[in-house]
């Protein structure tokens, strides 16, 4: 199985990284911003660099979607997992015509709204994850995990 992992740097990265047990020893890929903490994190990792800022950025939108399209043929994901943000948009949407399954992770802080990523990927992504139960009214088919950390 070949895994993508896509998300923001900083936090969202980190709960990616967190499930290291369930994607360690698969194949994998990363997308992410080309910051220090990724730079640090994924330093004997795969990884392509995603344009950044990605909220409410048409343009990054936009390049962003042309990596994705890059990524997704060149790469062939069976699986894209993400926690946000704004960057597994396109990952998603055109993963789906790829083939790919997809998995979105709500983040921890996010208790009773939904996040503006999670509200845009939701109607495609075949497990949606949540850390707290509270969400389920936001998110009916979210399935109830608790907490990464």
């Amino acid at each position: 199985m070949k895994i993508a992992l896509v998300g923001s740097s900083g936090g969202h990265l980190t709960h990616l990284f967190l499930l290291k047990k369930f994607w360690e020893k698969e194949d994998r890929i990363w997308v992410t911003f080309d910051k220090e903490d990724s730079r640090s994190i994924l330093k004997n990792e795969k990884r392509y660099n995603a344009h950044f800022p990605t909220n409410r950025n048409f343009k990054n939108l936009i390049l962003n979607t042309f990596l994705a399209i890059k990524v997704l043929f060149l790469e062939k994901p069976d699986v894209i997992i993400s926690s946000g943000a704004a960057v597994a948009v396109p990952f998603f949407y055109l993963g789906k015509l790829f083939g790919a399954k997809t998995i979105y992770i709500e983040v921890f802080d996010r208790i009773d709204k939904p996040t503006l990523t999670g509200k845009l990927v939701y109607p495609v992504t075949d497990r949606f994850i949540i850390q707290w139960e509270e969400l389920k009214k936001v998110y009916p088919k979210g399935i109830y995990l608790g907490g990464i950390f």
